[in-house]
């Protein structure tokens, strides 16, 4: 069973924006804390972009910081990410999972694809 659907991805040129979603089959105000991760070609590790709190607080990677907003709405089990002044740097597979990753949607979904390039 997918518990997790990422969407929202797509081919833009550098400057422009796009909002990932992240759909969850489950409760996401039970787990606390959700993160958006991300995996560039060629890296074996994915790494965190934003991470965000129960009920609002956020972090972000240094590269993002500045250009991506992460937001949740716990009724609807949805975590967004917001990423505006796209760079080539930022192509990369895009995933979403409680923070830190753990059991409790089983397993990663099948994140989308974010490519920068012009």
């Amino acid at each position: 069973q997918v518990q997790l659907v990422e969407s929202g991805g797509g081919l833009v040129q550098p400057g422009e924006s796009l909002r990932l979603s992240c759909a969850a089959s489950k409760s996401i105000l039970s787990i606390g804390a959700m993160g958006w991760y991300r995996q560039a070609p060629g890296k074996k590790q994915r790494e965190l972009v934003a991470r965000i709190e129960r009920y609002g607080g956020s972090y972000y990677a240094d590269s993002v910081k500045g250009r991506f907003t992460i937001s949740r709405d716990n009724v609807e089990n949805t975590v967004y990410l917001q990423m505006n002044s796209l760079i080539p740097e930022d192509t990369a597979v895009y995933y979403c999972n409680q923070f830190p990753p753990g059991p409790y949607f089983g397993s990663w979904g099948q994140g989308t694809q974010v490519t920068v390039s012009s």
